[in-house]
């Protein structure tokens, strides 16, 4: 049986909003002067909560890890429609907000659950001959993208207040929640975009148990060390 070190494995970071989910990697690899670190499952830059980054030989389970189900919470803002579909984006449209009532919008959310094709929008970090289409997008290039088969298990609106409805959504990877908010906006009529998303649930892994960014890069190693869900265990969950 191979020896695991003590930073063979997994630590859950509650990730600021701001530094992308690489600034992260980045930030861990070069405070402890670990050479394998990576994470699993993006966030964007404003987004919040839940990123699992896998250490040294952990990184062996990225994969089996990015694919786990995920929970989000966050805020739709209605009326204003976006080009990358959240609040980052150029303004594409704005409308006014029809008269909504928490149980209309929760109708109109139950028509996502189930599987769906998704559109993914032209700001985000899938590839097109190799570039990213955030790139693209950027020079004011839209090409035409393949629809993803995702499922949603559950999407409720738990509070509105116009133009803000806060929600709750869990969906197998590779979901994109801003296209969600986008689509819903659409369906609606007045367009809408993401204005606020938080990762509260990876698969068995809960943010409740993350620790934020800050206290993690003040860390010892060996206080690190102590944090680490070790590899084994990580291999069975």
């Amino acid at each position: 049986m191979q020896d695991f070190s003590a930073l063979d494995g997994a630590i859950l970071v509650d990730k600021p909003a701001g530094p992308t989910s690489h600034d992260v990697v980045d930030a861990i690899r070069r405070k402890f002067g670990i050479k394998k670190v990576g994470h699993c499952g993006t966030l964007d830059p404003n987004a919040t909560g839940l990123l699992i980054i896998v250490l040294g030989r952990g990184t062996k389970l990225s994969e089996k890890l990015m694919g786990d189900d995920k929970v989000y919470e966050g805020t739709m803002k209605f009326g204003i429609a976006t080009n990358s579909y959240d609040s980052d984006g150029e303004i594409l449209e704005t409308k006014p907000v029809l008269p909504l009532t928490l149980e209309q919008l929760n109708e109109l959310a139950s028509q996502f659950i189930g599987d769906q094709m998704q559109m993914p929008p032209m700001v985000s970090a899938i590839k097109k001959d190799g570039v990213p289409l955030y790139k693209l997008a950027r020079k004011g290039i839209e090409v035409e993208r393949e629809p993803r088969l995702v499922h949603i298990y559950n999407f409720r609106f738990t509070d509105y207040s116009e133009p803000l409805g806060e929600f709750r959504l869990a969906c197998t990877k590779g979901t994109y929640v801003r296209s969600v908010a986008n689509d819903l906006g659409q369906k609606i009529g007045c367009g809408a975009h993401l204005a606020t998303l938080r990762r509260s649930v990876s698969g068995k892994f809960d943010v409740a148990d993350a620790k934020p960014l800050d206290e993690i890069l003040k860390m010892s190693v060996s206080e690190l060390e102590k944090r680490v869900i070790p590899f084994l265990r990580l291999a069975s969950s």
